[in-house]
């Protein structure tokens, strides 16, 4: 039995979900974000299940962003299981944290942002402060077994985070998916650093579309979502969000008529009100959607004298 805990965010997406399972282990899948409302939730959702936070023996995480990590600390007895990237958050990697910063200013620069808006990568560490601050007890990677749970299987979903985990019962037909699939919204398929420097930049939105066209390979009949109800039409809505991101950039691709553009000039003119609130979001759909066309060969990359990235058609 899958059970579902909804949990208050200070975010724009509303609540989260986490899912309480009984196998062999008691288990909560991902842990709301860090604040005093999201525990309490917990709290009494687990009390109406018959259970505490003393009682949870693991806490497995579909990803690191602070919606899903904040009280992965909070269960006294429980060890906590994850992709290895939730460490260099959960861990306040200070390597990592520097490299995070650098990465951002060097791609915001490639990507046209201007010089006044560059202040933004500072605050970009903010999510921290609603994760939780202690590592991994064991690593998850893909085909592993599900420690406690015989029958479910680990698959690494990337795209929408760079430790974006699901998990699979082909008996059941089900999937915990965290954010790969949600019922009323497509995930962001956000523009995260790789682990360390010497790795390229993911390329998350092909990352993205990667996992959800694995579900298409699956008999998967109900998606756990990391966000509102579960999802029982899974391969129609996921060919309906495929669509719609091929249709979204195309319609980039004709804004390409008049010749070469930046990264930040597209997002003006794609999010005008949006990308002043949002700006590293509205950044990351819009590489996203570059990447993309690239990948179709519709579009061609030239560097500028000033180092800026100028897309054209091809």
């Amino acid at each position: 039995m899958i059970q579902q805990l909804t949990i208050p965010t200070p975010y724009a997406v509303g609540d989260v979900n986490a899912f309480l399972v009984k196998g062999d282990a008691l288990s909560l899948f991902d842990a709301g974000p860090r604040t005093p409302e999201a525990l309490e939730a917990i709290k009494t959702g687990l009390k109406e299940f018959g259970y505490s936070v003393k009682d949870i023996e693991q806490v497995i995480l579909t990803h690191h962003h602070p919606d899903h990590s904040g009280w992965a600390d909070g269960f006294p007895n429980a060890e906590l299981y994850g992709h290895e990237y939730n460490n260099l958050w959960l861990t306040r990697d200070p390597e990592f944290i520097k490299f995070h910063d650098q990465f951002y200013m060097e791609r915001f620069k490639e990507q046209g942002v201007p010089e006044k808006a560059l202040g933004i990568v500072g605050k970009m560490k903010r999510a921290a402060d609603f994760m939780a601050e202690r590592p991994l007890d064991h690593l998850l990677r893909e085909g592993d077994a599900l420690p406690g749970h015989p029958g479910w299987t680990v698959l690494e979903t990337l795209g929408h985070a760079q430790s974006h985990l699901s998990f699979w019962n082909p008996e059941r037909h089900e999937l915990i998916g965290g954010d790969l699939l949600l019922e009323k919204v497509s995930s962001n398929p956000l523009v995260e650093p790789p682990k360390s420097p010497e790795y390229p930049r993911p390329k998350t939105m092909l990352q993205y579309n990667a996992s959800l066209k694995r579900l298409l390979e699956l008999p998967v009949a109900k998606v756990f979502s990391g966000h509102g109800m579960p999802v029982t039409d899974v391969h129609k809505l996921i060919e309906k969000r495929l669509q719609k991101q091929h249709e979204r950039a195309m319609k980039v691709y004709e804004m390409l008529n008049d010749g070469p553009h930046s990264v930040f000039e597209l997002t003006v003119q794609l999010f005008p009100a949006a990308y002043k609130r949002e700006l590293g979001l509205t950044l990351s759909e819009t590489l996203g959607q570059m990447d993309y066309l690239m990948d179709l060969s519709l579009i061609v990359r030239q560097t500028d004298n000033q180092g800026i990235h100028r897309y054209e058609q091809a």
